[in-house]
């Protein structure tokens, strides 16, 4: 008998097999099955006013080969087709080698705002001649980041000339945070050399946080994808390569465009940064403002071909990811997550999910170069309408697929088709 594919599995069936790949504890696989996940005490502790704790899917995109490694990706989110088309795009990257990808240095920005300065030219001298001193103040802030080989790297010093309120100077202070999100060592940093620039220049120092634009901590992924295995029904796999190029140039050019796009790309990451007990809303912020770094919005991705005619696709985005400190700590599921990975880095993280937004922007894209977005998206799309009709069971699916026959997903057909099989057509 043929040994059942992963999909074909019961979700405990799936659990176990991961497990016994991964090597996950019993309390880890409880987590990662929502039976020993969060629990009420542990998130009265992570945020205000806690009532309760809201449930989201936990799939496992597979095929992943990054970096020459399998890698089993734990994704969180609500939505369909999201996992299935991660998957397969994975799968059709295997034969030229999967995806390659790297990070650079863990470098945060932190930004101080100084107002009321007499002469922004003068203020700027003065801080840059004290840039040692000071460097040395913000990395004796956190002994044990500084033990791991973090710390401030660099200090910057930006004038703005025009701004509703006049010029005004900002200090951007580089900083190293290792294997951190880093929001908090940042933040911390900053606030510490507040003072002291106030000092140095006579100035009033207002803002001091972290910025979200990580530019200096950027992750790359890079894929081929052989012509031959993008064909599809009726397109030849040249013609699907083109036609994807083409829907890729619609996002390189056109910022409506490229909102969609990007956001396809940001369905993978964001989903294993929840994951991970990442701040997915920090990834987004990121990302977006790179987009538009040439002073106009657009793809963060580029598809082009090969000389063998192949398609390649690479994505480069900022991308501050952690697994120390945090949520990433706190949250049961989280490390399940980072485990079930076998990430023990954020650069290893980050690589992780800089290659499954590759691939999620190679689904998106193949299905609207082919048979468009709406058919593979719908038919999964149609068992939550079918249980959002009142479908149980066997019900689900065999109503899902009438749905889909019928090209008719809506929660009032599967409402009509269940009253008519209740009311005694059911083998109709």
């Amino acid at each position: 008998m043929a040994e059942k594919k992963f999909y074909d599995l019961t979700p405990a069936e799936r659990l176990q097999q991961l497990g016994d790949l991964s090597g996950l504890t019993p309390e880890e696989r409880e987590a990662l099955s929502g039976a020993g996940g969060l629990n009420l005490e542990q998130a009265n502790h992570m945020i205000e006013n806690v009532v309760g704790i809201y449930g989201l899917p936990l799939g496992i995109a597979r095929n992943f080969l990054i970096n020459e490694r399998e890698v089993p990706v734990p994704m969180v989110v609500e939505e369909p087709s999201i996992v299935a088309g991660a998957s397969f795009m994975a799968r059709l990257a295997r034969p030229a080698g999967g995806f390659c990808a790297h990070t650079s240095a863990p470098e945060m920005i932190g930004q101080i705002q100084l107002l009321e300065v007499a002469d922004v030219h003068l203020a700027r001298h003065l801080i840059l001649e004290q840039k040692e001193r000071l460097l040395a103040e913000a990395s004796d802030v956190d002994p044990m980041l500084k033990k791991l080989g973090g710390g401030a790297r660099d200090l910057q010093v930006r004038i703005i000339e025009e701004s509703p309120i006049g010029p005004f100077l900002v200090i951007h202070l580089i900083y190293d945070v290792r294997d951190a999100m880093g929001a908090n060592a940042v933040n911390t940093a900053v606030e510490r050399l507040a003072p002291w620039i106030e000092t140095i220049t006579g100035g009033r120092v207002l803002l001091r946080i972290l910025s979200n634009l990580a530019d200096r901590r950027l992750a790359r992924a890079a894929c081929t994808i052989h012509t031959a295995g993008l064909a599809v029904e009726s397109f030849s796999g040249e013609q699907v390569r083109d036609n994807i190029i083409a829907a890729w140039a619609f996002a390189a050019a056109d910022p409506y465009r490229a909102a969609t796009h990007n956001k396809g790309i940001m369905n993978g990451i964001d989903a294993v940064a929840l994951a991970t007990g990442n701040d997915w809303r920090a990834i987004e912020a990121g990302a977006h403002a790179y987009a538009s770094r040439s002073g106009r919005y657009t793809s963060l991705s580029h598809w082009g071909k090969d000389t063998d005619g192949n398609l390649v696709g690479t994505l480069e985005m900022p991308l501050a990811a952690g697994t120390v400190g945090g949520a990433t700590r706190v949250h049961p599921t989280a490390r399940a997550a980072l485990k079930l990975m076998g990430v023990t880095t954020a650069a290893q993280l980050a690589e992780v999910m800089v290659s499954v937004g590759l691939a999620q922007n190679l689904a998106a894209l193949r299905a609207l170069a082919t048979e468009g977005i709406q058919r593979g998206h719908m038919s999964l799309h149609a068992r939550q309408v079918a249980i959002a009709a009142g479908a149980a069971g066997e019900m689900v699916d065999r109503l899902a697929l009438q749905l889909v026959n019928e090209n008719v997903v809506r929660v009032d057909r599967a409402i009509e088709i269940l009253n008519e099989w209740r009311g005694g057509s059911t083998h109709a």
